[in-house]
């Protein structure tokens, strides 16, 4: 595996976004998409990936939490596009269930609650989609968070056995926004009340000046805890989550468009 994704990053070191979105996308076909959050750099992503690829896979997950901002941003971007995107929930009996005995505001009462609701209402959900992807396409930037400086531009995730392209990881924040306005792409109304970065609305708030671009995710955690469990760096989550074991790596994807 190593040697195959080494040699993928090699070929595609010095190419172009829309070169590496070309080979994966058309190569590829309905085992590939991408993960929107529905944040700025998601928006970019939609923008290129549509101009590929105009009926590419794009799908949300909506925990049930996320800000009416955020609905409303998927509303724009479906008219935008003339299109739909999937739309995923958390599994209704689970989160039931969770509520029932933990209460509506549990996470923020220690790390591992907040990892055991971000696994419920988000975790498993792309889990459904990825048993369904050979490739996933995020908005992962080395600036966006310390937890994000050794990600590559392209990956193999090892717990769920399939490659991750980061096509945005080398941008600055200034790239991401000169794209949006220049190519006048719907985005978030938080964006422009100090929200760089949106998730969930009670586990969400603006930043000030200077701080890191999440600082408003989860502000009462300690930065390196920042992370929802979504994503995986050489096999491991970037940060653990605390309610499920990584498994092994499957090897069953194939990491070559056919």
């Amino acid at each position: 595996m190593k040697e195959i994704v080494a040699d993928l990053q090699e070929r595609f070191a010095g190419s172009s976004i829309e070169e590496l979105l070309e080979y994966f996308l058309k190569g590829y076909g309905n085992r590939i998409a991408l993960a929107s959050s529905l944040g700025v750099e998601d928006q970019v992503l939609t923008d290129l990936v549509l101009k590929v690829k105009p009926d590419a896979r794009i799908f949300v997950l909506d925990t049930g939490r996320l800000p009416q901002e955020t609905y409303a941003t998927l509303t724009a971007t479906r008219k935008h596009y003339g299109r739909n995107f999937e739309v995923y929930f958390p599994d209704t009996a689970a989160v039931e269930k969770m509520e029932s005995e933990m209460g509506p505001d549990f996470f923020y009462e220690s790390v591992t609650n907040r990892l055991y609701c971000c696994n419920v209402r988000k975790v498993q959900p792309l889990k459904r989609v990825l048993g369904t992807l050979d490739v996933w396409i995020t908005g992962l930037r080395r600036e966006q968070a310390p937890t994000r400086t050794g990600l590559q531009r392209i990956e193999w995730d090892e717990t769920n056995g399939l490659l991750k392209l980061n096509p945005l990881i080398d941008w600055n924040t200034q790239q991401v926004w000169d794209y949006i306005r220049d190519h006048q792409i719907p985005y978030n109304p938080l964006h422009d009340q100090n929200y760089p970065s949106i998730g969930c609305a009670p586990c969400t708030r603006p930043v000030a000046p200077g701080e890191d671009l999440r600082s408003g995710r989860w502000w009462w955690e300690e930065p390196e805890h920042r992370e929802c469990g979504l994503h995986f760096h050489h096999g491991k989550l970037i940060r653990r989550n605390a309610h499920e074991s990584t498994g092994e790596a499957g090897e069953s994807k194939h990491l070559y468009p056919a």
